[in-house]
């Protein structure tokens, strides 16, 4: 994150499924809107009032975005966190545009009035080029060094090595 950047946390629904893209070079890119409408109560009429309603496009990025269109539908209530983007441009008739957008950091469902399993996501393994020469294959014997796996176990453990 950049020094100055506007930071902020928004709670609303989605307004439909995120959308799941890939760019050109394969990172994943996710879009979807969050509706944030406030409340405030009236004590003269003993009632909530709602306020004017807030659509925020947010886009989310690589393994967040499969994340998000894996674990989250329209109308869930979410909290996002993520940074302001102002987008500008200019229509076919020269007239000149700008939104707001949020580039996602951290997004997860609201548990206010719902409740959540949570999926630890596996780790992608890093593709290594075929001519770099650290790219050799795990020693088919013990399951590495300082680890306790049996022998049999040959395979790549979440403990660190210490």
């Amino acid at each position: 994150m950049a020094v100055g950047e506007t930071t902020i946390s928004v709670v609303g629904n989605l307004t439909d499924d995120p959308e799941l893209r890939f760019t050109p070079s394969g990172a994943a890119l996710a879009k979807f809107s969050v509706a944030s409408t406030p409340r405030t109560y009236d004590k003269t009429s003993g009632q909530w009032q709602d306020g004017t309603a807030m659509f925020l496009r947010c886009t989310a990025w690589r393994d967040l975005a499969e994340h998000v269109a894996e674990s989250l539908a329209k109308g869930m209530r979410v909290v996002v966190t993520g940074r302001l983007r102002q987008h500008n441009w200019q229509t076919e008739q020269g007239e000149n545009r700008s939104m707001l957008g949020l580039e996602v950091d951290d997004i997860g469902p609201s548990l206010q009035f719902a409740t959540a399993t949570v999926t630890r996501a596996g780790r992608k393994a890093a593709a290594a080029p075929a001519d770099d020469p650290w790219n050799t294959a795990a020693p088919a014997s013990a399951g590495g060094l300082g680890t306790n796996a049996p022998a049999a176990d040959a395979g790549y453990s979440d403990e660190p090595p210490f």
